[in-house]
């Protein structure tokens, strides 16, 4: 009877996930880990910096495949802005040896649901000082992308390419974590060292 309950418990401990538990880095940010995606805040707030690392929170996940660099090839990231709260979405392609198409479209395809199409001179643009990071441009297009994303466990992204032979590169994306990323980058978007 006794081993009959202790291998259910261990069995129940197996099976339900455990909670994420943030973490102080050693790059000077507060991170979770929350299923597939990694959320990071920065220690400081930096409101005249370059780039969205100085006054943002972050969570992303990406592709198996990684690049000469040991990172993930195709990136989704959420960013929240520290200073206004707005959420940004955003795609990064950093394969190698691969060029972003940017005459075709970005479809995202939620299961289920029509494909989304995302034009490169309309629909995404670069920001700051990156050539290979691209943010939903419209804030309400974005609004509706990121409740999809809550809603889902995954989106395939096509990304058009020009690389040899293959001009298309799907990427499925898990969107478990998401919305518990979302709570991190919210309860630590005001926890700083320096502002």
């Amino acid at each position: 009877m006794n081993k009959t309950i202790l291998a259910i418990a261990l069995l129940v401990s197996m099976i339900v996930p455990t909670a994420a538990k943030p973490f102080h880095h050693p790059y000077g940010e507060w991170r979770e880990y929350n299923q597939d995606w990694l959320a990071a805040c920065p220690d400081a707030i930096d409101e005249d910096a370059a780039d969205y690392y100085g006054f943002s929170c972050f969570a992303s996940t990406g592709s198996p495949d990684l690049n000469a660099a040991g990172l993930p090839a195709y990136k989704l990231t959420l960013m929240l802005n520290r200073l206004t709260g707005d959420i940004d979405i955003a795609v990064t392609v950093a394969a190698d040896g691969v060029e972003v198409d940017q005459s075709r479209p970005l479809i995202m395809t939620f299961g289920g649901a029509l494909p989304i199409r995302l034009d490169f001179s309309t629909d995404l643009e670069t920001r700051y000082n990156t050539t290979n990071v691209y943010y939903v441009a419209e804030p309400d297009r974005s609004a509706a992308l990121l409740e999809q994303m809550k809603s889902r466990n995954a989106v395939t992204v096509a990304f058009p390419i020009s690389a040899g032979n293959q001009q298309v590169r799907e990427v499925r994306f898990s969107l478990r974590g998401t919305i518990a990323s979302l709570d991190f980058m919210t309860t630590y978007a005001r926890r700083v060292a320096d502002y």
